[in-house]
C-alpha cells in the first residue's frame, strides 16, 4: 500500500531547477518534491504521496494522523526496511537465516 503521509518540512533547497525539501515523517526523514506546493515553507506540514508534497496541513492534524498511522503499524509498512518487511510477511526471521545458513 502506498499512503499519503503528513510530514514536517525541515529544509528546502533547489536542485537542478526543482524545489526539494527534507521532510520528517514522525522520525523517518525523506526527500520530497515541492513543485505542487511552491510556497510551502520550512516548519510547515504537508501531505506527501510518492515523493510529492500535495497539500498543506496544520500541525495538529499532521500529529494526529501520524499517531494513528503509528498505532496501526502503517508507518512501519510504509517506511520500514523492505527486506525486513518481506521476510516478516513470508514468516522468516532474517537474522536467523543469516546466522544459521
Amino acid at each position: 500500500m502506498c499512503l499519503a503521509v503528513p510530514g514536517k518540512v525541515l529544509d528546502i533547497e533547489e536542485r537542478d531547477g526543482t524545489r526539494m525539501a527534507t521532510v520528517d515523517f514522525g522520525g523517518v526523514v525523506k526527500e520530497v518534491c515541492l513543485e505542487y506546493l511552491p510556497d510551502l515553507q520550512v516548519g510547515e506540514y504537508a501531505i506527501v504521496h510518492v515523493g510529492f508534497a500535495l497539500q498543506r496541513l496544520d500541525e495538529e492534524s499532521a500529529r494526529q494522523t501520524l499517531e494513528l498511522f503509528a498505532e496501526l503499524g502503517m508507518l512501519q509498512e510504509e517506511f520500514g526496511d523492505a527486506w525486513e518487511t518481506a521476510a516478516e510477511q513470508a514468516g522468516v526471521n532474517p537474522v536467523e537465516e543469516v546466522s544459521n545458513p
